[in-house]
Order: C-alpha cells, then sequence, then structure tokens
C-alpha cells in the first residue's frame, strides 16, 4: 500500500493509553477514512489539553515547538514520497520548503479562506503574512479545494467536503413546531460569529430557544434562551441535536464548505446564514441567506416556521455529497 503522510498545523492531544484526539472532527476522519487507501501517518501539533475526537490510525507524531514538529517532518523523508499538507500556516510552510528541497509529491488541501481568517483575527496589516505563504505553497504544489473560490479552478482540483454517513439520511425525525429552536454547531471562535449572533437573538421578542453545540466552556452568557449542549463527540449525538431543533444557524463571518450546512439539510432542517457566506448557498434548496440583524432574523425565522412543510418539501431537491463520496474523490486525486 502506498504511503501518505498529512501535516496540519492543528492541536491533536495524547493519553497514557496512548489514545489520539483531535479538536477537529474533519481532521479525524480524513486520515482515518484515507488509511483505508493508503497507508497513512500524520505530524501535527501536540495539545496539553485532551481533546475530543479519536483517531483510528496509531502512526502520529506531535510536535511541542516548531522544531520539534519540523523534525518530525524530516524524520519521513528517507521512507515517503507523498505528503499532504492540509491549511497554510507558519508551521505548515516551513514543512512545505523541506519537502519542496527534498523534491517530494506535495498536495496542499486549502479547507478555508485564510486571507478572511488572517484579516479577521490580525487585522488587515498582517494579510501580507499569510498572501507570500499562499501564493509561495499554490505555486509549487498540487492544490485541493473545497471551494472554487479559493483558487484558480484551472490550477486545481476540486472536492466536496463531506461527513455525511448513511446514519445522516435515513430515519428522519418530524421536528415539533410549538416554538423556534435554533441549533448553532460549531467552535466559539470571533470568526464563527456565534457570540455576536446570541446578542441578535436575545433582541427577538418571540419565544425561542437557541441550542448551542460546541465548546461552550468559552462562551458567556446568562440568557435563559441560550442553552449549552456542550462539546458532542459522537456522530449520533450531533444527529439527536439537529432532531431535537427545527432551525440551524452558521452565523460565520468566512467559511469555505461547512459541513453544518449538508448536516442540517440531511436532517431536513433549514438553515439561516448571513450574506458575507453567500456563496456556500450554491443551489440548495432551505437555505436563508439574510442580512446581519435583528429584524431579519426575526422575519426569517418566523417566515420558515410559517412555512414550514413547504420548506422541508423544497430540500428533498438536495442533492448531497457523502463521505464515501469525498474519499474516492481524495483517492483519485493523489494516486
Amino acid at each position: 500500500m502506498e504511503k501518505l503522510v498529512i501535516i496540519s498545523n492543528e492541536k491533536v492531544s495524547s493519553n497514557s493509553s496512548k489514545e489520539f484526539k483531535s479538536i477537529n472532527l474533519d481532521l479525524q476522519i480524513l486520515p482515518d477514512e484515507l488509511n483505508n487507501f493508503f497507508e497513512i501517518s500524520c505530524i501535527f501539533r501536540k495539545s496539553n489539553k485532551e481533546l475530543n475526537h479519536k483517531y483510528n490510525i496509531t502512526k502520529i507524531f506531535l510536535g511541542s515547538s516548531i522544531f520539534s514538529f519540523l523534525f518530525g517532518v524530516t524524520r519521513t523523508l528517507f521512507t515517503n514520497k507523498k505528503y499532504l499538507i492540509v491549511a497554510i500556516s507558519p508551521y505548515t510552510f516551513l514543512s512545505f520548503l523541506i519537502l519542496l528541497t527534498t523534491r517530494k509529491k506535495i498536495f496542499v488541501y486549502l479547507m478555508s479562506n485564510g486571507y478572511e481568517e488572517y484579516e479577521h483575527i490580525l487585522g488587515k496589516k498582517f494579510v501580507w503574512i499569510y498572501d507570500f505563504m499562499f501564493k509561495f505553497m499554490t505555486r509549487f504544489s498540487n492544490v485541493i479545494v473545497c471551494h472554487e473560490r479559493l483558487y484558480e479552478r484551472k490550477k486545481s482540483f476540486l472536492v466536496s467536503p463531506s461527513r455525511l454517513t448513511n446514519n445522516w439520511i435515513t430515519n428522519n425525525k418530524i421536528p415539533k413546531l410549538d416554538i423556534p429552536r435554533l441549533l448553532y454547531v460549531g467552535r466559539i471562535n470571533p470568526e464563527k460569529g456565534i457570540e455576536n449572533f446570541i446578542k441578535l437573538f436575545e433582541k427577538i421578542n418571540i419565544k425561542s430557544e437557541l441550542y448551542i453545540a460546541g465548546n461552550t466552556e468559552k462562551l458567556n452568557t446568562v440568557s435563559e434562551k441560550v442553552k449549552k449542549l456542550g462539546y458532542l463527540s459522537s456522530e449520533q449525538k450531533l444527529i439527536e441535536a439537529y432532531d431535537m431543533c427545527n432551525i440551524t444557524v452558521l452565523p460565520s463571518y468566512t467559511e469555505a464548505h461547512p459541513y453544518v450546512l449538508e448536516e442540517s439539510l440531511s436532517r431536513k432542517r433549514p438553515i439561516i446564514i448571513f450574506d458575507e457566506i453567500a456563496y456556500v448557498k450554491k443551489n440548495k434548496e432551505g437555505v436563508y441567506v439574510i442580512k446581519r440583524d435583528k429584524d431579519a432574523v426575526y422575519s426569517t425565522i418566523s417566515w420558515i416556521m410559517n412555512n414550514y412543510q413547504a420548506v422541508q418539501e423544497g430540500m428533498k431537491k438536495n442533492n448531497l455529497p457523502s463521505l464515501k463520496s469525498m474519499i474516492s474523490e481524495f483517492c483519485q486525486i493523489m494516486k
């Protein structure tokens, strides 16, 4: 079986039982699934806090510093020829330089728009750092993107990311429609926009509830309308969270290909997004793009609740990608 090394800036934890866990479900699923077709080994940053999503693969090296991280890269050079770098960061950029000078075959997978993330988190004056790394790495690698807007179409390979197994598309539950029950699934980070959305939601004069699934220990709110579910580590618990609610909200300021959108649609739950990320809707039914203000939130929630049956009927037209199809696309590109 051909070998493939996956390098990512993401942090991963390990414990005394030699279990490796990631905070990023995408970065747990991708290596585990590709391991059915390649002999996978991974290089990640080390987290001192035990995380949630357990890897099935065990060939994982964790760098506790930039030096040990790069050491992990160099120790693979004699036995591996093919590498998949996930996202662009200082850690992965320096790794790329090592691989480039040793003439390895390199794939760079862009999962999000780093320009927007750098600007939102660090400010416009630091975007040049990402710009330099981006232009250099994409020029000398095989680029894989999850959305056409991330790189030139003719110079990259497009995949349709998905976490959908058969469990997502079977046994759909009929939602309770007595009150709007909104669900947010994701990290509590500034670019995700959830804290701003909570402020808008609290101003809406309607009996409703907002459930938050994620690292809610970082979330400061005392509103009785906001319910913290915490981190849902299993697929079944996540499905149950969607089924418990009747509308999903994705308030991010920047996204590439949000899994939440397709997870919600697979459970026949309409989803509200904001105009900054209107591009992720594509041609999908049941996705509502609105302005970021309380009047738009109120009117959209009210319209969905009053037309719920018709909304669900429209969602039946959606053709959603699956986890199996995503892994097949990766294999075709990298083999």
